[in-house]
């Protein structure tokens, strides 16, 4: 098995869908990386990974905001298409095994931690696999 870790933040709002009776939360995670080129100039790449985490615990989706900062682990896809102009591309996405909520994005200003982020009072962890985070979303309060 191939596994994906990913530390970053969600580049939108999560969505939960049902398809063919079961839950997917659908989600964007960006990871931004500042780098110097050959040339010493400051460079910034940033990549995407599109998330789909089966589940039927969706309790955790209301907190899966645009900017708030997760770590999701599970397996890899690359997923290749044709564009309109005839060109191939392709993307990475995750199916999501766990996930844990790391911050969010201070939304008043001012933050006094420097880094715009601040900690959730509770960071819930869901996961599909046994053992891991499950008895820490049994006690979540939704």
């Amino acid at each position: 098995m191939i596994k994906l870790q990913v530390i970053g933040n969600l580049g939108k709002d999560c969505v939960v869908n049902t398809v063919n009776g079961k839950n997917v939360m659908n989600f964007t995670v960006a990871h931004t990386e500042k780098f110097k080129d050959s040339t010493g100039a400051q460079r910034e790449k940033t990549t995407w990974v599109d998330c789909a985490y089966w589940s039927d615990r969706t309790g955790i989706a209301p907190y899966l905001k645009k900017g708030t900062q997760v770590y999701a682990e599970g397996t890899p896809e690359v997923r290749t298409y044709q564009t309109q102009d005839g060109k191939s591309g392709a993307s990475l996405s995750m199916r999501v095994l766990s996930i844990q909520l790391l911050g969010s994005r201070n939304t008043e200003g001012g933050s006094s931690n420097g880094g715009g982020y601040s900690a959730p009072a509770a960071a819930p962890q869901m996961s599909n696999e046994p053992g891991i985070g499950n008895d820490v979303a049994d006690d979540l309060p939704f």
